[in-house]
């Protein structure tokens, strides 16, 4: 069964169908650029522009990077101002010929992927999924339920929200060497650790193709912490597995 997900991200949107026995992109991804702003209808143009260019007829899952409930977006941290309070879901359904859509948060779907079908498969406990990227998304499990839209990433660290100090845009802005953002990323899984206790990490994003560079790096945390298997198609795969179920 192929349903098509997409990943609204801070940087790109991106999307393919999804091979739902596998948990696999059925064809190779295609993604644009996210527009500056990222306003609703600039938004919108581009999730139309990735799910026209596979000619794809049937429902589409999407994801958003902020609190989603019910389809409306709630909160906007790294996109622009309109999407708060929005019927997302219904927009982007117009602006798919009236394609039925769902859309949850970035971070869970990518979280419910994993879960599914990768680094966390099998896993009872506690898991903590964070997507490493423009900011920090995060994904609460325990024994293999969801609790939706924990938005970890706005933690505060040291006087700031924890993504503005340890995502991967935090990384390139301050032109960072892996080891010191490895201790900065060290401090803020130490914070969430004391908070949650999770058993197992899932470090996710673009980043989870590189773990050999920062993970040796990072000590006195208790939790076992691995990169995500899905890497930075997770997302995709999490969102197709919600359009499934329209």
């Amino acid at each position: 069964m192929q349903i098509f997900g997409v990943d609204i991200g801070g940087s790109g949107i991106k999307g393919a169908p999804v091979d739902l026995e596998r948990g696999e992109l059925a064809q190779e991804r295609h993604k644009v650029l996210t527009p500056q702003p990222a306003t609703p209808e600039g938004v919108a143009g581009c999730v139309a522009e990735v799910v026209g260019a596979f000619s794809w007829q049937g429902p589409v899952g999407v994801t958003f990077p902020g609190v989603v409930t019910h389809g409306f977006t709630r909160t906007a941290a790294n996109v622009d101002a309109g999407w708060v309070g929005l019927d997302a879901a219904a927009l982007l359904s117009s602006r798919l010929d009236g394609r039925p859509v769902t859309v949850l948060n970035d971070a869970d779907a990518a979280g419910v992927a994993e879960m599914t079908y990768g680094a966390g498969r099998g896993v009872a406990g506690t898991v903590v999924l964070l997507t490493l990227g423009t900011g920090i998304g995060s994904a609460l499990f325990r024994d293999g339920a969801l609790v939706p839209n924990t938005e970890l990433g706005h933690l505060e660290l040291k006087g700031h929200d924890a993504e503005t100090r340890a995502s991967v845009k935090a990384k390139e802005d301050g032109d960072l060497s892996w080891e010191r953002w490895a201790r900065r990323l060290e401090k803020y899984l130490a914070h969430v650790e004391m908070l949650f206790s999770p058993d197992l990490f899932i470090l996710g994003g673009g980043v989870s193709r590189k773990p050999e560079k920062f993970l040796p790096l990072i000590e006195g945390v208790r939790a076992e912490i691995v990169p995500a298997k899905l890497q930075n198609n997770a997302g995709i795969v999490g969102a197709a597995m919600a359009a499934r179920d329209l």
